[in-house]
């Protein structure tokens, strides 16, 4: 409680006291209403902002009172320490990683795997918003505080023959379509969006506040946001998996099972995005933002998917991937090629198995997942033990090996070895996989829950 309020309740306190006694005569009464009105001035005092407490550090004052509030579909992660790294033999003697001591602070991670339903309401977002652009001149607009401008909260059906003309470059030509099928051209379903480099702002030559313009560190990128639907195509030769392409990403059968064929640029556009969802409409009721949404470090991806248990080299513990029935624990590629026997044969849907002890579901398997780390084989020799992150932002014209990224988890193509949760590959961030997905997580605002 602050002091402002320490000081009301006590002063409150005597003033009722004060006013049990029957009143017995006008002295009585004077001194009654002086009480007051040293108490009236006493509070203008504290919370006036011209006198700022009498001098006295009271810090501002009317400062709104802040409770975090869980995000829609994460979990709370508490802060801890635990040893990254392998739990288990290095079985193919890759010697990429080492068991190290680290620590990491509070945050929130998604339940599960982003979904094809939740990725495609991404897509349709940069849809929607291209075809406002387009026929916003004309037909939605709206008068605001600044004059007019377009209304994003209208509607826009895509058949309305008022908007078939203006829309009809947002579709394929008609040379290109297939049974003269009017669809969206996914090669226009560009986004536009900024990040700020931090760590560019904070080296040495940059770090003197005011020395340098700000918008330097501000970057910008235009990205596709539709996914390779043609990876499973392209990720196996001789291999009969055109029924994934024609509907794995669009169908409703598949609007529960993680999406796949997304870029790891894609998937830091899509923390981005979500970030500025959020945020626009928490200003839009007068609301403070929140942390961004990101990708996770490797770090805190191990530390999130070993669950509280510090050593153990699966999510559920071990050293098995079966448990005491004989069930296969993930969705992964067991026993030289059978990839029916754990119940799954692609990806299967994001609940499918059972989640860890902090409630994550398939931090093993089904399919692995972006970080937002690149690749370094001796990354952890050199990274810090508080909040480990090594990140190289890649430009298209660095060398392929400064365009590693981590991935975790192992997927549903991949051996039981890659589902350990100390076990690190990678791909290039700019191809997309069929077996490669991502989850997001948000930093936690403050030190833990029980602070709140």
């Amino acid at each position: 409680m602050s002091i402002t309020k320490q000081f009301i309740q006590t002063m409150l306190t005597i003033m009722a006291s004060a006013f049990q006694k029957p009143v017995m005569s006008n002295r009585n009464t004077m001194r009654k209403l002086l009480f007051i009105g040293m108490f009236a001035a006493a509070v203008s005092s504290f919370t006036s902002c011209g006198n700022y407490g009498r001098g006295q550090l009271v810090g501002v004052q009317g400062r709104e009172e802040w409770y975090m509030d869980d995000p829609y579909g994460m979990l709370y992660i508490p802060m801890g320490s635990y040893n990254m790294g392998p739990s288990d033999q290095d079985v193919p003697y890759a010697v990429t990683s080492k068991s190290k001591t680290v620590s990491v602070q509070a945050f929130y991670m998604d339940e599960t795997e982003i979904t094809n339903n939740e990725y495609r309401q991404f897509v349709y977002w940069v849809r929607d918003s291209i075809a406002h652009l387009l026929i916003g001149d004309d037909h939605i607009l709206e008068e605001g505080e600044y004059g007019e401008r377009i209304n994003w909260d209208e509607d826009i059906e895509y058949d309305d023959e008022e908007f078939m003309e203006i829309l009809e470059e947002m579709y394929l030509p008609e040379h290109e379509r297939f049974y003269r099928r009017r669809e969206i051209d996914t090669r226009k379903l560009n986004f536009e969006y900024f990040w700020i480099d931090l760590k560019e702002a904070a080296r040495k030559e940059n770090r003197e506040q005011g020395m340098k313009d700000r918008s330097v560190f501000i970057k910008r990128d235009i990205i596709n946001v539709y996914p390779d639907t043609l990876a499973w195509i392209h990720d196996f030769t001789y291999s009969f998996n055109e029924p994934m392409t024609n509907m794995y990403f669009w169908h409703p059968a598949f609007d529960d099972y993680p999406v796949v064929g997304v870029t790891w640029k894609q998937a830091r556009a899509f923390c981005i995005w979500r970030t500025q969802l959020l945020n626009s409409w928490l200003a839009s009721n007068d609301e403070t933002f929140v942390q961004d949404f990101r990708l996770p470090s490797e770090s805190e991806w191990e530390y999130a998917s070993r669950g509280g248990l510090d050593l153990s080299p699966y999510p559920w513990g071990g050293p098995y991937i079966r448990n005491s029935r004989g069930c296969f624990l993930a969705n992964y590629k067991p026993l030289r090629g059978n990839y029916v026997a754990d119940g799954g044969f692609h990806s299967v849907k994001v609940y499918r198995y059972a989640p860890n002890d902090y409630g994550l579901y398939c931090m093993s398997g089904n399919v692995a997942e972006w970080t937002k780390n690149a690749y370094d084989e001796s990354a952890f020799s050199f990274t810090h033990d508080l909040n480990p992150d090594y990140f190289y932002d890649a430009k298209d014209s660095d060398p392929p090996s400064l365009k590693r990224k981590v991935i975790r988890g192992g997927s549903w193509k991949d051996i039981g070895y890659y589902l350990q949760t100390g076990t690190r590959t990678y791909e290039y961030q700019d191809t997309a996989k069929c077996y490669v997905g991502f989850r997001t997580v948000m930093t936690f605002l403050g030190r833990d829950k029980a602070d709140f």
